[in-house]
């Protein structure tokens, strides 16, 4: 893979619902990244995974990557808490994991040329996939506040589900995700650590912009 030189490489790595995947929307219209949600991948592989329980294959999952663009990672149909059981299930498995790397660095080091360069958000972006990022960020934030914040995105989907039902989707996802063998959720040392539980969309922004700005007019 032929990678670009000179350009803005930023990695979010965080728990569901933290925050990360706003924040790297912002963080792409600023500086004019091109934004991957990787946690989308899984979620298409996991829908596959339950739509073709039989036919479900390493072969089906590498023509379907080989055909992703990106509006199919916008899809409501993902954020489903079904769909996002079956990815973090998925998401242990290697082989799948080395399918959907590939794509994750053609993103992250051979943007389209029209970016300044790319933000990737997920749960091993900063330790695995972009481990030599100009940028990297942890971005967490209280169970319980992840929890209303994925709620109210459900009810504003019209997605009937309790948040008790959430709350403990959220926790076994935190556990699975932090325990898989494969490119487990964690906090590298060279990562900055930004906790989203008492600050606002803006606010958080405003404190990346502030550390990234501080390097690249360095």
């Amino acid at each position: 893979m032929k990678k670009r030189n000179n350009i803005i490489t930023v990695a979010i790595d965080s728990p569901a619902a933290a925050g990360a995947g706003t924040q790297a929307k912002l963080i792409a219209r600023h500086y004019n990244l091109f934004h991957l949600d990787t946690g989308r991948i899984y979620r298409i592989i996991g829908k596959l995974k339950i739509k073709y329980p039989k036919k479900f294959s390493y072969s089906l999952i590498k023509k379907k990557i080989k055909i992703l663009k990106i509006k199919d990672l916008n899809n409501k149909n993902l954020l489903s808490d079904k769909v996002a059981t079956s990815a973090s299930i998925v998401a242990k498995d290697k082989k799948i994991r080395n399918i959907v790397h590939r794509f994750q660095q053609k993103c992250a080091y051979s943007p389209p040329t029209k970016y300044a360069g790319s933000v990737l958000d997920g749960r091993d972006i900063i330790s695995v996939q972009v481990r030599d990022a100009m940028f990297k960020f942890f971005i967490t934030a209280s169970l319980e506040t992840r929890a209303k914040r994925r709620f109210r995105e459900y009810k504003s989907l019209n997605k009937k589900i309790s948040f008790r039902e959430v709350l403990k989707s959220l926790k076994n996802r935190d556990k699975s995700d932090r325990q898989r063998k494969h490119g487990p959720l964690k906090k590298t040392k060279d990562s900055i650590l930004i906790n989203t539980t008492k600050l606002s969309r803006k606010r958080c922004f405003e404190k990346i912009k502030a550390i990234m700005d501080r390097k690249l007019k360095s």
